[in-house]
């Protein structure tokens, strides 16, 4: 069955549709919120929301994105809502008026593991480690990224910016011995 199809058998609340695209999305969609959460009952309750969320509103699905993509951005906000209310003190800076010139190099160096390089990520400030994760793990460009964390497309690039520079110096000072 094409999934244009089971979304609009969802839309008239067909309970093997919803079912279809559960067990289409599930494994999927949990793996997003785990690279969030980092806590696979959080990541699951997390998923179950979203997932009750989505059927709730698939009237709102329009099919501009696949309904994948629609769902993930769900998932996203369900995460960073989730991380946000165990951090409830957060300081929100003006960047507004900053010029950032985009940096595409990623590098980093020579014998340092994809496990350093996410322990460090998950060491960002959140404001940063969202973006960055927005970025290189979920692969959403910056309107998208803006959009999903209602910050403006400045400080989407601000921050993944600032996010990679922070990310630079932690990988250094592991490598150089200077770090944790």
């Amino acid at each position: 069955m094409f999934q244009i199809e089971l979304v609009e058998k969802c839309k008239a609340n067909d309970r093997q549709a919803q079912l279809k695209l559960y067990k289409q999305y599930c494994d999927g969609m949990y793996g997003v919120a785990l690279r969030f959460l980092k806590n696979p009952h959080d990541a699951e309750d997390v998923l179950q929301d979203a997932f009750i969320k989505a059927f709730q509103r698939i009237d709102q699905f329009k099919g501009e994105v696949t309904f994948g993509a629609w769902l993930k951005r769900i998932v996203i906000n369900g995460s960073i809502d989730f991380l946000k209310s165990k951090h409830q003190k957060t300081v929100e800076l003006n960047e507004g008026h900053i010029h950032v010139v985009d940096d595409d190099d990623w590098t980093v160096e020579e014998g340092i593991s994809l496990d350093k390089v996410k322990e460090a990520i998950e060491n960002l400030s959140e404001k940063y480690r969202y973006v960055v994760q927005l970025f290189l793990v979920e692969g959403y460009d910056h309107n998208e990224i803006s959009g999903i964390l209602g910050i403006s497309e400045t400080a989407s690039r601000t921050r993944l910016l600032r996010g990679k520079m922070q990310l630079k110096e932690s990988l250094k000072d592991r490598t150089y011995g200077t770090g944790s």
